[in-house]
């Protein structure tokens, strides 16, 4: 398998669960309804461990372009391969939120409040504030890094590393998911944010395009700084 496609099947993953859960928990009449932020964590985690289980051998599933960039900035990947990464990365959002519209197609008319179907595809701040709202998602990225570099520095049992990473991502949910929503990753958050844009979802809105650069800008900014803060501090 090469890189492209596999970045674009475990993004595909990623995309397919972790938007699906947001959508079986946010729209009317969905049998998840109302289940709660807990339940929309946890979707995420594991979206993102089986995805590292389906990609890791082949690409290394980064899934996320601010951690191919974040990885490249400190010499662990190679430049050259980043454009394929990112490629991969954004058309596996994409198809995967697509499909959650069609997995979810009876429930976009029952559900009028446009924010709640925007909300499957892409994130938003709970309270907008332009200063606040980047430096969740820098931070929130930054943390990623550190932490998925340090993880990856231990010698874990085989098959052990994806689930731990997926947990990670539940406790980012959980801890600093509550100002915007956690992207941490501009592939889950732009891609499916096109999708929303060109899907014909009743009673959509808009796609909210004066937030989206947030959660594309600083999530990179903060995978470089977690990993320069990694190699800096640990090696």
């Amino acid at each position: 398998m090469n890189f492209f496609l596999s970045e674009m099947i475990g993004t595909l993953i990623l995309t397919l669960f972790g938007c699906g859960v947001v959508a079986n928990v946010l729209l009317e009449k969905s049998k998840g309804q109302n289940s709660g932020w807990i339940v929309i964590t946890m979707g995420w985690g594991f979206a993102v461990a089986f995805a590292v289980y389906v990609a890791g051998k082949h690409s290394g599933a980064h899934i996320n372009p601010a951690v191919t960039i974040g990885l490249a900035s400190i010499g662990a990947f190679p430049w050259a391969n980043v454009p394929v990464y990112i490629a991969g990365q954004m058309t596996g959002g994409f198809l995967g939120a697509v499909l959650v519209y069609f997995v979810y197609q009876c429930h976009w008319e029952p559900t009028k409040d446009p924010e709640l179907k925007l909300a499957v595809f892409s994130t938003g701040p709970a309270i907008p504030c332009t200063i606040q709202n980047f430096l969740c998602e820098f931070i929130g990225t930054a943390c990623l890094l550190f932490i998925l570099l340090g993880i990856g520095a231990n010698n874990f049992a085989d098959g052990l590393n994806p689930l731990i990473v997926g947990f990670f991502i539940m406790a980012i949910g959980l801890s600093l998911g509550g100002p915007t929503g956690y992207a941490i990753n501009p592939a889950r958050d732009l891609a499916p944010r096109i999708a929303h844009m060109l899907l014909p979802i009743p009673g959509k809105g808009g796609s909210d395009w004066k937030y989206a650069w947030i959660p594309v800008v600083a999530p990179i900014c903060g995978g470089v700084a977690g990993a320069m803060l990694y190699k800096a501090l640990i090696g």
